[in-house]
């Protein structure tokens, strides 16, 4: 599931590098928890939770289904 969860990163990556910022995979846990780290720009922005539950997430759940949740840390 790693795998899958890091190629659904690369589809969101794009847009967060041309804003100055960019995600990290931490950890997939076993019951579906995605956990990144922002990076760059995106680390003090006040929209970074928008752009994690709306952007990261919404992304991520469309490719891996047993995804249940995206967090940061």
């Amino acid at each position: 599931m790693k795998e899958k969860v890091e190629a659904a990163l690369n589809k969101v990556r794009p847009s967060l590098q041309a804003d100055g910022g960019d995600v990290e995979l931490i950890e997939v846990t076993s019951d579906g928890v995605v956990k990144v780290r922002l990076t760059g720009a995106c680390r003090g922005c006040p929209l970074s939770q928008m752009t994690l539950k709306a952007g990261i997430e919404k992304v991520i759940k469309q490719e891996v289904p047993e995804v249940k949740e995206v967090v940061a840390v």
